[in-house]
């Protein structure tokens, strides 16, 4: 049986608390503890420290406000797909939040732990990074904000420093916009094989739809900081067609990285991409209203 090193644990009381704590050298914070506990029992994370922030209920949040939508680092994944903001404003979210492995883990896992994790398989980094959120990383000397394409340095590795813990994530939100995210596993809750999300800003008429801004996330595909920023450049200004998405499926596809593993070669991988990129580009335009 696999058992982790030996960790001393605290738990945190305050943010101002478990930030003390995290000033201490090789400590890990733990909350959902779904993708860092499996990590320490293969050894391949041994934090002297862990520090539980489970009862910091002033990060448990999901509100619109001023613009924006805000969700708190401990807000559970459950919490977001039922969110009616998020529904409304990013539907991305939803989809997304559905295909994150099962409802026990959607119970209990945290839309921050997600991020921090910073796994190349992990849905919500490729959803935040089209829909171009901004993290906001709070330590002893007040908040700093990072755009969440600059958050994720590497596979499990993120700009959050010692001493400094993931607060929130805020999401501009801007009329004439649609979302959806679409994934290919093998089973059910499992890792994607490839997924893509896209957010459009559209304008013009329902007739005749332009393409404003887009943002384009791809997950499991080795696109650098989950974005597939050749096809965001090709869709603006473009009319919303089907030519127009496929081809930007085709670009999107064309610039990732895909590594062959159990889960299928390098070809099908880029073929997924171009599909579900398509796929998602036309959901998330049914998803805008624009006037006749």
């Amino acid at each position: 049986m696999q058992v982790p090193s030996q960790v001393e644990y605290e738990r945190a009381t305050s943010v101002d608390h478990a930030l003390t704590l995290l000033s201490r050298p090789d400590t890990r914070v733990v909350a959902g503890g779904h993708s860092l506990i499996p990590m320490m029992k293969l050894r391949l994370a041994q934090p002297e420290v862990l520090v539980d922030i489970n009862g910091l209920a002033e990060l448990a949040f999901i509100t619109y406000d001023g613009g924006q939508l805000r969700i708190g680092a401990l807000a559970r994944h459950a919490d977001l797909l039922d969110s009616a903001a998020a529904g409304e404003h990013f539907p991305i979210f939803g989809d997304a939040e559905r295909v994150v492995a099962d409802p026990i883990v959607r119970l209990w896992g945290t839309v921050g732990g997600s991020l921090c994790q910073a796994d190349p398989s992990e849905d919500l980094s490729a959803a935040f990074a089209a829909a171009r959120a901004t993290a906001v990383i709070r330590g002893r000397d007040g908040d700093r904000t990072v755009p969440v394409r600059e958050f994720h340095l590497g596979p499990y590795e993120t700009v959050i420093g010692p001493g400094e813990l993931l607060a929130e994530v805020r999401v501009p939100v801007r009329p004439g916009t649609g979302s959806a995210y679409e994934k290919v596993a093998r089973r059910v809750g499992d890792w994607s094989v490839a997924a893509a999300g896209a957010v459009l800003r559209m304008a013009g008429s329902a007739r005749n739809p332009v393409v404003e801004a887009a943002g384009i996330g791809l997950t499991a595909v080795g696109a650098a900081h989950f974005v597939a920023a050749q096809a965001e450049e090709f869709l603006v200004g473009r009319k919303a067609d089907a030519e127009t998405f496929a081809a930007a499926g085709a670009i999107a596809a064309g610039h990732c990285r895909p590594v062959a593993d159990q889960r299928g070669p390098q070809d099908y991988k880029r073929h997924l991409v171009a599909e579900l990129t398509t796929r998602a580009l036309h959901r998330a335009a049914a998803r805008v209203t624009l006037g006749s």
